[in-house]
Formats: structure tokens, C-alpha cells, sequence
């Protein structure tokens, strides 16, 4: 099935290549606040699979479309003839500098694009559009209109009103902001304008539908292969026998948080990749929520975990592990395990929740020791790199491929975005049991992607 095309058409600086960067995904489409960015139509198919769904053609924004609809005028003899009067006139006008932009515009309509022409809903609609519209008219293409409210949408209803006498299909889309239902939804519309793309635009809703649930499933598996690294390291260096390993405190905890923020920053990088967004701006003075010192207990805080929270999660902590000792004495201490490990986890918490780790002595085998820094025991830690790598697959979700500024975090800090602290202590206490490479923790990460999954499908 050959997949449909749409031309993307209208004035200059509506939007045009804005709509083509979110509906193609695609951060290569050049969008300049100024007129004339666009100046060659271009191409953006959006592949899924390495299967072309769409096509949409970028255009220039009419310059002279009085004129060209007084030429088409002047060589019309009935309107069955005006799509011709069309076609000859993008023959005629290939080589004419004059009319260079309307040519590049209805050149691709001419060869079977559909239309969509994009307009501004911020501005007031005057009857210099009417030409263009006149024009699209005329070519007897299936059309559609978009109303782009860029700032205020002050004159969406007599655009409307203007658009309906000319387009059978009207549709208001800020193509900046648009979120995914919303981008479908247009889709969707595209489908309208012929019924022979029908089939093509449903099979094309299905596998972005598709891919956008893989998308989420993905970043849940990146996230949560983070946790399990960040939860297991640990900073290691070689003694004499008897050294005193103070000296070395401070070097091995640089590194040890070195290698949790370069963890961080690593897992976002792969989470944006899933989205397509190859060359976000990630300057890290505008990522203050997300570079703020990972470990501090602002960060912790600012990340909606309240200590009554981490208590009960330390609580949760410490009852795991009293429940081995249960399990251990075959029930013969009538739970007694867990309910002191629950206690102690949960005063463990209370009395000492900024510690992130310790170092300890280790005495090897063949003489000498090691010094070891890591790996956290802390219990909130776990719940903060979840937060803050939720809070950032949020904003790349909900990211068009039409924004293009910096990666903005708002200052509001999202709370952790489920209530059951104590399965998801468990989940951590888990993975902190595990060794690189085996299958206890691979099991547990599948079992932590289940749960992050249900969180990231439903984000943007």
C-alpha cells in the first residue's frame, strides 16, 4: 500500500514546518521565528519499523498568490478545467523566479499530495488569504484546515467561519503543544479528507498507537536497569594489610556519586533516544530541577517524599528482612523477625536519612584489604532516582518535535506518583540483594520494568 502524501500549505511563519516536525517526529525540520526559513519543498516521511506510514511535504508560505490565481484566471474556460489551469501552470512556471514559491507550494498538490493548510489563529483573518484558498480550491485535492493558535487564539472563531466556506474538514491544533491523543486525533482527520487513505491512515494509527505503548515500555526497562546498577555499585580500593583506609574516604565517595550521576545522565540520554530526540538541548544550567545534587536532602524533598513516607518504607525495609529470619526458624518466632526488622528499618530512617553510604574495611583472601564504599543502604535514595527519572520521562513524552528550546522542567516538583511505598521498598530491596549478571536480578528487573510501565504508559 502506497502511503499517503500531505502538503503541508499557507502563509508564511504559520506553522507549516512545526506541523511537519510533530506529526514526522522528526528535530531535523528547520523552524525559524523569522518568514522565509522554508524556502524548497521537502519531504519528512514518518517511519515506524522502517515502514513509511506518511509523508508530509514541507512548502514555502505563499508570496504571490493574487497573481498566480490572476493567471489561472486569465486561462480558465470552465471551472471542470481549473484543475488543469493548475497543473499547466506549475508546468509553465518551473523556471520563473517570480512565482518560485507558489510553484514549489502546488507542485507536489499537482503530483497528488492532499492539503493541509495551516493558518494562524492568532492573527485576524483578512481576504489576502482568499486567493490561496481560491488556489487550493482549484486544484480539486482533498483539503483540510488547521488552525494554529500560536500565543493568544484570539481569532479562532472568525477564522473558523472563514476556513468552513472553503474546507470541508476544520481542526484547531496549537502544533507546538500538541499531545499525542491530540496528534492522532488529527490523523484521524487526515483520513477524512479521501476514503482511499482510510485504510492507510487507520494501519498508521494503529503502530504509532503501538509504538508509542514500546516507547513506554522501553523507557520503563531503562529505568529501571538504572535502579538496579545505581542500587548495587559500589567504589573499591586495594590496602596494605593494617593501612588506614580514612584518607581514602573522601576520593571513593566523589567517585561513587560521580558514577551515580553519570548513571542518571546516561539513562536520560537512552530515554530521549526512544523518543527520537537526538539533538535535544540539554544545557545542564536550565536543568536545575533535574542537576540538582542528586543526593542532597533538598532534592529528596522537593521530590514530594516525605519522611512519614520513607519511614514506612523503611518499616516495609526492615520487615523483608526480619521475615528471612521467620522463614528461617520455620515460624517458631511467631513473626517476631519481621516485626523487629520493621522497627529497626523504620527507625533506621528516621534517625538517619541523609546517610547514602559507608565505607567499610574488607580483608582479602591472599592478605591486604580493600577499602569499599557503597552501595547504598539509604532508603530513600531509590524513591528519589525514581522520581526524578519519571519527572524527566513526563517532559520527553509530552515533548513535540516542534519545541525547540531547551528540555524546560518546571519548578512545581511532582510528587512520587504512587501511594504503595511499601511494595515498591520491596522491589528495591530486591534488587540491592542482587550481583551484575544473575538471574535473581534479572528477574527483578523484569519485575521493576511491570511496575514502572504501568507509571510510564501513561505519561504525554
Amino acid at each position: 500500500m502506497k502511503p499517503p502524501v500531505f502538503a503541508l500549505v499557507g502563509h508564511p511563519n504559520k506553522g507549516k514546518s512545526s506541523l511537519a516536525a510533530t506529526l514526522a517526529r522528526d528535530d531535523s525540520v528547520r523552524i525559524g521565528p523569522e518568514p522565509g526559513t522554508t524556502t524548497f519543498a521537502r519531504e519528512y516521511p514518518l517511519r515506524v519499523a522502517n515502514q513509511v506510514l506518511y509523508v508530509l511535504v514541507d512548502t514555502p508560505g505563499f508570496q504571490r498568490a493574487r497573481a498566480a490565481l490572476a493567471w489561472m484566471r486569465e486561462h480558465e474556460t470552465h471551472a471542470a478545467d481549473r484543475p488543469a489551469v493548475v497543473a499547466r501552470f506549475v508546468r509553465e512556471k518551473s523556471d520563473d523566479p517570480h512565482f518560485r514559491d507558489e510553484w514549489e507550494l502546488l507542485r507536489p498538490v499537482v503530483d497528488g499530495a492532499g492539503i493541509i493548510y495551516v493558518v494562524d489563529g492568532a492573527t485576524p483573518y483578512g481576504p489576502e488569504y482568499e486567493a490561496e484558498m481560491e488556489i487550493l480550491r482549484w486544484t480539486g485535492k482533498p483539503s483540510l484546515a488547521v488552525i494554529n493558535p500560536i500565543g493568544e487564539p484570539r481569532f479562532v472563531e472568525p477564522w473558523r467561519r472563514a476556513l468552513e466556506q472553503f474546507f470541508r474538514i476544520v481542526r484547531v491544533v496549537d502544533v507546538h503543544q500538541a499531545p499525542f491523543a491530540q496528534q492522532v486525533e488529527l490523523l484521524q482527520a487526515f483520513g477524512q479528507m479521501s476514503e482511499s487513505w482510510v485504510p492507510a491512515i487507520n494501519q498508521a494509527v494503529a503502530a504509532l498507537s503501538s509504538h508509542r505503548q514500546q516507547q513506554a515500555e522501553d523507557a520503563a526497562r531503562v529505568i529501571a536497569e538504572l535502579l538496579a546498577d545505581a542500587l548495587t555499585h559500589r567504589e573499591t580500593r586495594a590496602l596494605a594489610k593494617d593501612a588506614d583506609p580514612a584518607p581514602y574516604r573522601e576520593g571513593l565517595e566523589q567517585a561513587y556519586r560521580r558514577h551515580l550521576r553519570q548513571l542518571e545522565r546516561r539513562a536520560r540520554r537512552e530515554v530521549e533516544a526512544l523518543y527520537n530526540f537526538d539533538e535535544l538541548d540539554r544545557e545542564e544550567v536550565d536543568m536545575a530541577p533535574l542537576e540538582t545534587d542528586l543526593l542532597s536532602q533538598e532534592s529528596w524533598l522537593a521530590f514530594g517524599l516525605e519522611k512519614r513516607d520513607l519511614v514506612v518504607a523503611g518499616a516495609a525495609t526492615g520487615a523483608v528482612a526480619g521475615g528471612v529470619i521467620d522463614v528461617a526458624l520455620l515460624g517458631a518466632s511467631f513473626l517476631t523477625g519481621a516485626l523487629v526488622g520493621s522497627a529497626v528499618g523504620g527507625a533506621a530512617v528516621y534517625f538517619a536519612s541523609d546517610k547514602l553510604a559507608d565505607l567499610k574495611v574488607l580483608h582479602q583472601p591472599m592478605g591486604g584489604t580493600r577499602a569499599v564504599y557503597g552501595p547504598t543502604r539509604n532508603v530513600q535514595f531509590p524513591f528519589v532516582l525514581l522520581s526524578r527519572a519519571l519527572h524527566h520521562h513526563r517532559l520527553v513524552a509530552a515533548r513535540t518535535h516542534a519545541q525547540r528550546g531547551k528540555l524546560s522542567l518546571e519548578n512545581e516538583a511532582p510528587g512520587f506518583p504512587d501511594d504503595d511505598t511499601r511494595r515498591w521498598a520491596k522491589l528495591f530491596q530486591r534488587l540491592r540483594k542482587t550481583e551484575a549478571g544473575t538471574g535473581a536480578r534479572a528477574s527483578a528487573v523484569v519485575d521493576l520494568t511491570d511496575a514502572i510501565a504501568a507509571l510510564t504508559r501513561t505519561a504525554g
